[in-house]
């Protein structure tokens, strides 16, 4: 397992928050119009954020790298929990715009 503490704050509170059932806390850490897309699919603003949440199966990460690149910091994470597939392996989150207060752009891809 990779140290994250490689990654910026907002993106470790991200990972330690994304695996809990739903919370405030969580989506306390996007910007009211920021993006999610997730394989292709783009939930824009927190309300579509918050209704792609509820939509989801909640899963355990385990992360196995941080990148700071160009476009951003891209995370890679196995991740496991109740769906096909399961444990999924080498799943990227692309967190291409934030700062220590707000996440505004996340793509997640294989």
């Amino acid at each position: 397992m990779t140290d994250t503490q490689a990654a910026p704050a907002i993106i470790r509170r991200y990972f330690e928050l994304a695996g809990q059932p739903d919370s405030a806390d969580y989506f306390a850490l996007f910007a009211e119009d920021a993006v999610v897309e997730d394989e292709s699919t783009e939930h824009r603003g927190i309300d579509a954020i918050r209704q792609w949440r509820r939509s989801v199966p909640l899963v355990s990460y385990e992360i196995t790298d941080v990148e700071d690149t160009p476009a951003g910091t891209v995370v890679t994470a196995t991740i496991t929990g109740d769906f096909p597939g399961s444990p999924f392996a080498g799943l990227r989150y692309r967190f291409g715009d934030y700062d220590d207060n707000a996440i505004r752009l996340l793509r997640i891809a294989p």
